[in-house]
C-alpha cells in the first residue's frame, strides 16, 4: 500500500476505535463495565479511572461491583458516580460499592439507538473529511514526479477504503443497536 494511503488508513482506524469506545460506554439491558470508564475519581488530587484504584466486577447481568483497594476511596468513587450521567445512584455498604442497573424502557432504549445512530453518523462524517482531506492532498501532486494515472488510482483505493470503513461503522451501529433493543 502507498504509504500516502496509509495515512489516511491510520485516521480512520482511529476514527473507528473512537467509536468502538463510545459504543462501548452505552449501556444496554447488561451490566458492562465500560460505562465506567469515562468516570473520574479524585485519588489524592489526582483524577484517576475507576478501574486502576478499585476491583470492578459484574456478579450479575444487571449489577457492577466496585471494590476499592483503599476503603478510604469509597466516599470519593460514590461521589464521581453520582455526579457523572450514567443516572444511577450507587450503593456502599462501607467495602463494596454496587451498581444495579434496572430494566431499560422502551421508550429509553429507543432513545440509546437514536444515540448509537448519531455516533455513527459522526463517526461516517469524520471518515468522510478523511477521505476530503486525501483527495485534496493528491490534487496537490499535479504537476509533480506523480502521474496523473496514480493520483486516479490513489483516489480510487482511498475511496474504496472509504467505503469499507463506512460498512464497519454501518456493521457496528448494528451490533449495538440490536444490543440495546434486546430485553
Amino acid at each position: 500500500m502507498n504509504e500516502k494511503l496509509k495515512v489516511y488508513e491510520d485516521k480512520m482506524t482511529k476514527t473507528m476505535a473512537n467509536l468502538d469506545g463510545e459504543l462501548g460506554a452505552i449501556r444496554a439491558g447488561r451490566a458492562n463495565p465500560n460505562v465506567l470508564n469515562r468516570i473520574m475519581v479524585d485519588y489524592y488530587g489526582t483524577p484517576t479511572p475507576i478501574q486502576q484504584v478499585a476491583n470492578v466486577s459484574v456478579p450479575e447481568a444487571r449489577m457492577i461491583q466496585i471494590q476499592p483497594w483503599d476503603k478510604t476511596m469509597i466516599k470519593a468513587i460514590t461521589k464521581a458516580i453520582q455526579t457523572s450521567d450514567l443516572g444511577i445512584n450507587p450503593n456502599n455498604d462501607g467495602s463494596v460499592i454496587r451498581l444495579v442497573f434496572p430494566e431499560l424502557t422502551e421508550e429509553r432504549r429507543k432513545e440509546l439507538v437514536k444515540d448509537v445512530k448519531k455516533k455513527g453518523e459522526a463517526a461516517k462524517v469524520a471518515i468522510r473529511n478523511i477521505r476530503r482531506d486525501g483527495n485534496d492532498s493528491f490534487k496537490k501532486l499535479k504537476g509533480t514526479e506523480v502521474s496523473e494515472d496514480e493520483i486516479k488510482d490513489m483516489e480510487d483505493d482511498l475511496q474504496k477504503m472509504t467505503d469499507k470503513f463506512v460498512k464497519e461503522v454501518d456493521k457496528a451501529v448494528e451490533v449495538k443497536s440490536k444490543e440495546v433493543m434486546t430485553v
